[in-house]
């Protein structure tokens, strides 16, 4: 499985008004080693109003900036003084994904990862169509795009209540996944390739009760198809 902790990091500093960028760059989570160590929540790869109309700039504040700062912040407070607070975020989650009594500190450390998954998984210059390796190995597994985008819509519009809907790479083949609120693919040993996030607050301000359009909108206009390919196995 691709270690998503020690890829290319993304250094771009300044928060919620980091440039736009037509490559979207691949991150290490921070986690200082030693007394003290933290995850920290990274800046976003892109400023807040890059993804309008089809994601609002309210939509990423509260998504970005109360949400996802939130996971990161209660699980810091998980962290303090445990055994898992020198471990890197993917190990974290690997390590408690299966302990019913570190529930906490697994749902808030893998919602730390899937949102920083997701907003790599957008790029306001995403949407249209993979090319080359991504592009040969989706005709391959899937017999055409179209079908593709078939699966990972239905996977995102039919997810029960709240959740995630993914491109994974398994075992030298594509797939689309799909988990429940906190749940992620690196807990089972596939490697996420691109993530949808179906949780309600990701949506509603946007298109109220209508996922089914938000759902459509993402995969056509934002969908980082060079991200994910970035993310294949070699």
């Amino acid at each position: 499985m691709t270690d998503h902790t020690g890829i290319r990091e993304h250094r771009q500093q300044g928060g919620a008004t980091a440039r736009k960028s037509a490559a979207p760059a691949k991150l290490a989570f921070p986690m200082q080693a030693g007394a003290g160590g933290r995850i920290a929540l990274p800046a976003l790869p892109y400023a807040e109003d890059a993804l309008a109309p089809v994601i609002s700039r309210e939509t990423i504040g509260f998504h970005y900036a109360k949400h996802h700062k939130g996971y990161v912040d209660k699980l810091n407070k998980l962290l303090e003084g445990s055994p898992y607070a020198e471990m890197a975020l993917e190990r974290i989650i690997q390590a408690t994904a299966k302990d019913g009594s570190k529930a906490a500190i697994f749902d808030n450390s893998a919602q730390t990862w899937n949102h920083w998954f997701f907003w790599l998984s957008l790029s306001p210059h995403g949407g249209g169509r993979p090319d080359g390796r991504l592009a040969r190995k989706i005709e391959e597994d899937f017999g055409d795009f179209e079908s593709l985008v078939n699966e990972l819509t239905q996977a995102a519009v039919g997810q029960f209540g709240s959740g995630w809907a993914w491109l994974v790479h398994d075992n030298g083949k594509l797939r689309v996944t799909k988990t429940s609120n906190a749940d992620t693919p690196i807990a089972h040993g596939l490697t996420p390739l691109l993530a949808l996030d179906v949780w309600e607050h990701a949506y509603y301000l946007d298109y109220q009760n209508r996922r089914a359009d938000y759902v459509a909108a993402v995969i056509d206009r934002l969908l980082a198809w060079e991200f994910a390919q970035q993310n294949m196995p070699a």
